[in-house]
């Protein structure tokens, strides 16, 4: 449950700066603690020694550290692992592990819930609950067993990202600042249904690789399965990609998850080609994971991989992505904290 007391964990540099401020702690005294958080991954405070024991003592009246550890772990039998963790709030929220080789990616929550309703989605038909705070985002990240041998974090767990965009940011430069985990921004993809009021805040304030929910590229079907083109065109989003450089280091792809019947036609192909013209790009293909009640399906693998090549021959670079953790719920689009049901 909230505490009154300043939770460390998920707290910035400067919001650590004014935290010592008002408790009377020495100069550089966040710099310390921020080392203990966020390169030695401290777990309580008296063991960050090089701070007074009146300093400690001061830090224990007030704050604590914040973290917890999950409540139930699944296993599926290609190896991808879901972690369920309760919120403050007393909501339920969902990560996934996904091991392959000597890559380990964590599916990282932004929401509990999610708003966007999104038709082929188990998470969307939650409904909206609340946001993360920046605590209970890095929680994921830090308490779970395989924290120190994580390569790639990928924000397309539950809820939308850019829905929540301060905890978003703040959680980003605590991942990537030098004073933070240090990690490279190029390890860190942060996904979107196409929030284009606060994609500009993203492109702008961060470096990480973006990924793009398209499914569909004309407005009025896609209108159909993503409610957000109501709100946001999927053109107004390509407009805003197209003025940033996807060139070197940083990558755009779009997400695009094949329907029977649906949205893998010539004209989809062709409208396809139309809409990501100028802009450098690859199409992530992924089959649609059947959930409870739904009227979509997944075609056929030759379908879905004679849609891929057909694309990659128009000059568009297109990978079908391998499903995992399907067993266990853990694919994408199958994150429902089915626990709390």
């Amino acid at each position: 449950m909230a505490t009154s007391k300043f939770t460390l964990y998920g707290a910035s540099l400067a919001q650590l700066k004014a935290l010592c401020e008002e408790l009377g702690l020495p100069r550089f005294a966040h710099k310390q603690i921020a080392r203990w958080l966020y390169s030695r991954f401290v777990t309580d405070i008296d063991s960050m020694t090089d701070l007074s024991k009146a300093a400690r003592e001061v830090l224990k009246q007030n704050c604590e550290l914040g973290l917890s550890a999950p409540l139930k772990e699944s296993v599926s039998t290609d190896g991808t692992k879901k972690y369920l963790f309760r919120t403050f709030e007393g909501e339920y929220i969902e990560s996934a592990l996904i091991p392959d080789g000597e890559r380990m990616t964590l599916c990282v929550s932004s929401q509990a819930g999610c708003k966007m309703g999104c038709k082929f989605c188990a998470t969307g038909r939650m409904g909206f609950r609340h946001q993360l705070s920046a605590t209970e985002i890095i929680n994921q990240i830090l308490s779970i067993p395989e924290r120190d041998k994580l390569t790639n974090l990928v924000f397309m767990g539950m809820g939308e990202p850019l829905d929540n965009i301060d905890n978003l940011l703040q959680t980003l430069d605590i991942l990537t600042s030098e004073w933070g985990m240090a990690w490279s921004p190029t390890r860190i993809t942060v996904s979107t249904a196409g929030v284009a009021r606060t994609l500009p805040r993203l492109l702008d304030e961060s470096k990480v690789h973006i990924a793009v929910s398209l499914h569909n590229p004309f407005p009025e079907e896609r209108k159909e399965i993503m409610p957000i083109e109501n709100s946001y065109s999927i053109r107004e989003v390509c407009d805003i990609l197209r003025r940033y450089d996807f060139t070197h280091q940083r990558r755009v792809s779009f997400e695009y998850i094949v329907l029977e019947g649906m949205n893998y036609s010539f004209r989809h192909i062709k409208e396809l080609s139309r809409l990501l013209d100028g802009i450098k790009c690859r199409i992530n293909l992924i089959r649609f994971h059947k959930i409870p009640d739904s009227p979509f399906y997944s075609p056929e693998l030759e379908k879905i991989i004679e849609f891929r090549d057909t694309l990659t021959k128009r000059g568009i670079q297109t990978t079908l992505r391998a499903s995992r953790g399907e067993d266990i719920e853990a694919a994408c689009g199958l994150l429902s904290t089915a626990e709390k049901r």
